[in-house]
């Protein structure tokens, strides 16, 4: 089933205009079909708020499990934010408490982005660890995102993430080192995951304690693992959620950066993503900046329109289908008052019966 526009959130209609069905409350409330509730907690950045909320909901959207999906997307203390971004904050997430009144059946936690080296540092911490304890005990699974696996596993395990040499970017292949487990039935052996990180947490600090790494990769390392459990903590370390263009804005950041002499080298390629036309086009565009640096011009319009149509998307059906996998085990478990996470009989430390 599609998801329900309980709200005036603007995601929804955009999605519309994308294609996606989505289904009205007025009508939603006439259908006698079971309701899934799923958090997203969006720490991300102002600049990608929005886009992250229309990439999570569009993964939610694309499950075919029977029922009705109602994302409540809220945030947390900590976190710098515009007057624009507070004011979308303010009139379409709901509060933490009013989450922890309602209850979830699953959670989603977002990336963010950090100021220092040492994640318990961070103003966002301490709030972050508060919705994770609350939801450890009550959502039945949490799904999470880049640095939230990062931090959650350094607050369960106390496992620091390692800074890499140089930006992991890109897309890149991964294959199944489990091909049995429930989250993954039935999705391609071997498949692609955009990248975009400085840190990683690597495989045997993972499965040190205990921890079911799914899929790995030569170059990017482990991106899909889950709690000792099986299921009641969800790991990524990639971004299946992106869009086409999400590694592109990315690329076009790290240009400005290095126009405005925030960095000191011009930014490499993300890896395995532009091909040959685009690459052109970019060798080309980088002179033009390098140039307008050294002559104190303005900065080149960035060919985004140009490149955009040679842009492929490889990772998105397999994304969908890990969605799908989650979001029906939820709807097989949980027990169909939100504020209670689990069936009776479902055994919280092996809900899958692993």
């Amino acid at each position: 089933m599609p998801l329900v526009a309980h709200t005036g959130l603007p995601t929804f209609q955009r999605l519309r205009e994308e294609g996606e069905e989505i289904v009205d409350a007025e009508r939603a409330s006439h259908q006698e079909i079971r309701e899934i509730h799923i958090g997203l907690l969006n720490m991300m950045p102002d600049a990608a708020l929005e886009a992250t909320e229309r990439q999570f909901f569009r993964l939610v959207g694309a499950c075919n499990q029977i029922a009705q999906f109602h994302v409540h997307p809220f945030t947390i203390e900590g976190l710098q934010r515009s007057p624009e971004a507070q004011a979308h904050i303010d009139k379409y997430y709901e509060p933490f408490s009013k989450i922890k009144a309602d209850g979830l059946d699953a959670l989603i936690i977002s990336g963010a982005n950090v100021t220092g080296e040492f994640l318990p540092d961070e103003d966002f911490w301490l709030p972050l660890t508060e919705v994770f304890s609350w939801a450890k005990e009550n959502v039945t699974s949490i799904l999470c995102s880049c640095l939230a696996t990062h931090a959650i596993i350094q607050y369960c395990h106390g496992v620091a993430r390692t800074r890499l040499p140089e930006k992991r970017w890109g897309v890149f292949s991964h294959t199944l080192v489990d091909r049995t487990h429930p989250l993954v039935v039935e999705i391609n052996t071997r498949f692609d995951v955009p990248h975009s990180r400085f840190n990683e947490i690597f495989q045997n600090d993972m499965e040190k304690f205990g921890l079911r790494v799914l899929a790995t990769s030569v170059d990017a390392g482990v991106h899909l693992a889950t709690s000792e459990d099986g299921f009641r903590i969800v790991f990524f370390q990639g971004h299946p959620e992106y869009d086409d263009v999400s590694l592109l804005k990315e690329y076009k950041r790290e240009v400005l950066r290095f126009y405005r002499s925030e960095i000191a080298d011009y930014p490499p390629y993300p890896e395995h993503y532009f091909d040959d036309e685009v690459t052109t086009i970019f060798t080309d565009y980088a002179q033009k900046v390098v140039a307008a640096k050294l002559n104190h011009q303005p900065f080149p319009d960035f060919p985004e329109a140009l490149v955009s149509k040679y842009l492929d998307v490889t990772w998105r059906d397999t994304a969908k289908a890990v969605f799908n996998n989650w979001l029906g085990k939820i709807y097989q478990i949980t027990h169909q008052d939100r504020k209670i996470p689990f069936m009776i009989g479902i055994d919280p430390k092996n809900p899958l019966n692993l």
